[in-house]
């Protein structure tokens, strides 16, 4: 395997983790995907929408999101979601060991 292509397994497998505790810092609000697609790309992290609704799908399926189809302003159906009692708790535990690493990472990689 070439070197670019092993930088490129291991970005996405880095990534596929930050994204996931991106989504959950971001939905203490409800939010509908285009409107959380935004919201991380205003705060510098840019997701596909094809990372996106697969995330989403399943994290609600492990408990940490809630989610409700609603019609607001006449518009088309949005799905809207948001973070669970145990998907705050799992968040709050995911940011102690991100601090944790970070500062760990910052150390051996400065």
């Amino acid at each position: 395997m070439k070197n670019d292509e092993l930088v490129q397994n291991m970005m996405l497998e880095l990534r596929r983790g930050v994204i996931a505790i991106a989504v959950l810092s971001q939905l203490s609000k409800e939010e509908y995907g285009y409107s959380l697609l935004k919201a991380l790309s205003d705060r510098g992290l840019e997701v596909d929408q094809s990372t996106l609704y697969p995330l989403l799908r399943r994290l609600e399926s492990q408990g940490l999101l809630k989610s409700e189809w609603r019609i607001a302003d006449e518009s088309r159906p949005r799905r809207y979601y948001v973070i669970s009692q145990q998907g705050s708790s799992v968040l709050n535990q995911l940011k102690v060991e991100w601090f944790g690493m970070t500062a760990a990472m910052k150390k051996m990689l400065s």
